[in-house]
């Protein structure tokens, strides 16, 4: 290993992930953290930490410059930008490479070019992805020449932020008439959130499912993919539910298109821990981008194939080789994750407090990955999730059911969660068949399906 210490740039559930998986390869740890996260369970265990600034996002885990300071007042040699914040931000990348510091993920331009959707769809159809038919380049500003391109792809398409993600820029236009004003209205939005106006254009799927492959690669030329994710429970294109391997897709097919997956990898000079994100509809995925950087849902690969991705990672950023080959990589069962939001059920609007009395769930084959503790105060300025529950089970079956029985056990007193939400799910006959498409749990929520209450 070619450093000795790591400084988390994160907070919650994920820097307490990373702290564990740097304790196991004997690293120092470095906890920042803003006012708001001074109580969090990773700052107490961490070796050391550090505040950085305010509650707001703005003036702590996300100014480049405060982070470096901190790593070089405590003396780190390696930053892990978690997920979220900092983690796809190619200048931070760069800024950490050059102040002498090992960036553990890949190059600042390897995350330019796949956080950019438009050029990330032009490598990958160079590496011989499959992508969803869509424009070759960002649509152009005059309304009449965008609109040619758009009739050219078909009604109905989807407008898509060029630089965006976590679901936010994307609109569907029905008809042409519909077009124009549809676009203002999008590039207005992913300038105001992005930064960035650019907005690309794909035909809309109108049932798929969101399937994602997992990848590791190397700096020796190593590269593997390790099964797939069905990531189809989703509102407001926000991921719910996630879980490997995905039920009814042919194997065939899914090693097929992670060998192209990992193959990629060496194309474009990837190196650490990638997701490669496809809408699949009658049998065949369609590229669809590329996150590079660990995930909210790398715990389900985890449990069915039994090594450990943040580990790796951070091996692979020390210089060290895969531990693995592809020809050892088995998957073992079926793992299901649930995402535990302080929100609304009805609303999903995040619903902050102060964690009273918490008992974490347990018994074989349930796993918890939580930044909760009795007296937490939740706050508003971050992200809503607070848990995420993992069931491994031999059967997809099993592990729904020991799923049932880990909400019945959790508990956070004085906070509103979504578990409410979740708990009908579970017991809906769609899902435990397994196989919706991305708009299902909406559909259900619109329709009155669940009776939910608030708890």
């Amino acid at each position: 290993m070619n450093f000795s210490s790591v400084l988390i740039a994160n907070r919650g559930e994920i820097a307490l992930r990373v702290l564990r998986a740097c304790r196991d390869l004997g690293l120092r740890t470095i906890a920042v953290h803003s006012e708001a996260d001074a109580g969090q369970l990773h700052v107490e265990l961490a070796d050391q930490a550090l505040c950085i600034g305010p509650a707001a996002a703005g003036q702590s885990y996300l100014d480049i410059g405060r982070i470096l300071l901190a790593a070089k007042a405590t003396g780190a040699e390696a930053i892990h930008p978690g997920y979220g914040f900092l983690s796809e931000n190619a200048a931070f990348a760069r800024a950490v490479v050059d102040a002498g510091l090992v960036f553990i993920g890949p190059d600042a331009g390897a995350i330019a070019t796949m956080g950019d959707k438009v050029a990330a769809r032009k490598a990958m159809e160079t590496a011989g992805i499959p992508c969803v038919p869509g424009t070759a380049d960002a649509l152009p500003t005059d309304i009449q020449a965008a609109t040619t391109l758009a009739d050219g792809l078909g009604y109905p398409l989807i407008i898509k932020a060029a630089a965006g993600g976590g679901g936010r820029g994307m609109c569907v236009v029905e008809r042409r008439e519909d077009f124009a004003a549809a676009l203002h209205r999008t590039r207005e939005e992913v300038g105001r959130v992005f930064g960035n106006p650019a907005v690309y254009a794909e035909r809309y799927l109108d049932r798929p499912r969101h399937i994602e492959i997992q990848v590791l690669a190397d700096m020796h030329g190593n590269a593997v993919w390790l099964g797939e994710r069905d990531c189809s429970m989703q509102r407001r294109h926000q991921k719910v539910v996630e879980e490997a391997p995905a039920p009814g897709i042919d194997r065939d097919a899914i090693a097929a298109i992670g060998a192209l997956c990992a193959k990629a990898c060496k194309a474009i000079g990837y190196v650490g821990a990638g997701t490669f994100e496809f809408l699949w509809q009658d049998g065949a995925f369609y590229f669809i981008e590329m996150n590079t950087r660990i995930q909210v849902e790398h715990t389900v690969t985890e449990e069915v194939t039994g090594f450990d991705l943040v580990r790796e990672q951070i091996r692979i950023a020390g210089g060290h080789p895969l531990s693995f080959a592809q020809s050892d990589i088995r998957t073992n069962g079926h793992a299901i994750e649930l995402r535990i939001n302080a929100e609304d059920p009805l609303t999903f609007q995040p619903r902050p407090g102060r964690v009273g009395r918490y008992r974490a769930p347990g018994g074989p084959g349930i796993r918890v990955d939580t930044l909760l503790i009795d007296g937490l105060v939740i706050p508003p300025h971050y992200d809503s999730l607070v848990a995420k529950i993992i069931a491994h089970g031999r059967t997809r079956e099993e592990a729904i059911w020991r799923l049932e029985g880990a909400l019945s056990e959790f508990r956070a007193d004085g906070l509103v969660t979504n578990i409410p939400l979740l708990r009908e799910l579970l017991g809906d006959i769609g899902f435990e068949r397994g196989g919706s498409d991305i708009h299902y749990l909406e559909r259900l929520i619109a329709g009155g399906r669940f009776q939910l209450e608030r708890k």
